[in-house]
């Protein structure tokens, strides 16, 4: 006679399967829950690096809009000194001396506010010729003590900004 058996899976198995699928749904529930909280993070994130990416937007646009601000806000004191020198010039009181003397002083309001914005006067009268301040417009022989290759006519007066070149200085060269 053949015997046959049928076996029976003993409970100490049961509770072990038991546990680990206890153990991997609690694992599961844990990652879910990270993964859950990694978006809400990188949603928060991304927000976060939305918004400042605009508001470094708006402050560069900014910047850009008010930029003259300072310079503006120097240029209209020389602004208002020509509208009054102008109305003096009308005027019977007029002299030439006070003409004089108001022009040179709004020119001084005007120097002071460039430099206070860092813009610098090219004068080059006399010094030797440098190509990268200024522009020959033309050369001529030199005259007696004058050094070659050095400037003894300026046309029109250069400037720099903040040491960059924002106008050459158009001069006269004298030649060897």
């Amino acid at each position: 006679m053949t015997q046959h058996t049928h076996a029976e899976p003993e409970p100490a198995n049961d509770r072990s399967d038991m546990t680990e699928d206890a153990s991997s749904l609690t694992l599961l529930a844990e990652a879910q829950a990270r993964i859950v909280n990694l978006e809400d993070e990188f949603l928060r994130f991304r927000a976060e690096s939305e918004n400042q990416r605009r508001r470094i937007m708006k402050d560069g646009e900014n910047a850009r809009k008010f930029a003259a601000e300072k310079l503006l806000q120097e240029l209209l004191p020389v602004a208002d000194t020509l509208m009054r020198g102008l109305e003096v010039a009308k005027s019977d009181k007029a002299t030439i001396e006070n003409l004089i003397e108001g022009k040179e002083a709004t020119l001084r309001m005007l120097a002071k506010a460039l430099e206070n914005n860092g813009v610098k006067e090219i004068n080059p009268m006399g010094e030797v010729f440098n190509p990268e301040l200024h522009q020959a417009m033309t050369v001529q022989p030199a005259a007696e003590g004058v050094a070659p290759n050095s400037v003894v006519a300026v046309f029109q007066r250069g400037y720099t900004l903040n040491e960059r070149l924002l106008r050459p200085a158009l001069v006269v060269v004298s030649q060897a």
